[in-house]
């Protein structure tokens, strides 16, 4: 069932922000003060899930303090329901940042799993580190980090 709710801000050229305001229809799983849940359209498996912020977020580095705890505490609790609902044994959360974001607006997946399903790993290559390089990406994470 689709379900339209009106009376959330957003932005009209947004497709997530016109499904945050109900001016869009979506397969509207839940719905808190500052997050919207609803099954993809173009699924990785069937229950797959999209949880975005009601107010217009980029990416994750853009998103308010504020909206931290009610954002992963929604994407927590539908991972924790999938299984449970869904009869999968687990679930997959990942979320783009700009690269492959198909939508300019934060949105995390939340993927039905069981195993032997076909998923295998991440959808990229692997890579291994030289000798000595993997302390080096580190070092320039922590000084980047302590600013």
């Amino acid at each position: 069932m689709r379900r339209v709710v009106k009376g959330t801000q957003g932005m009209s050229a947004c497709v997530f922000c016109a499904i945050a305001s109900g001016d869009s229809a979506a397969h509207e799983v839940a719905r808190t003060d500052h997050t919207v849940a609803f099954l993809d359209n173009r699924p990785v498996f069937k229950g797959h899930v999209l949880v975005i912020p009601t107010e217009h977020v980029v990416t994750l580095p853009d998103l308010p303090d504020a909206l931290l705890a009610p954002f992963f505490g929604e994407v927590r609790r539908i991972a924790g329901v999938i299984p449970e609902a869904l009869g999968a044994q687990g679930t997959f959360v990942a979320m783009n940042n700009k690269v492959s974001q198909s939508v300019a607006h934060l949105h995390c997946h939340v993927v039905p799993r069981t195993k032997g399903d076909g998923l295998r790993g991440f959808f990229w290559p692997r890579v291994r580190y030289a000798d000595g390089e993997q302390a080096d990406y580190a070092e320039r994470l922590r000084a980047t980090l302590a600013g």
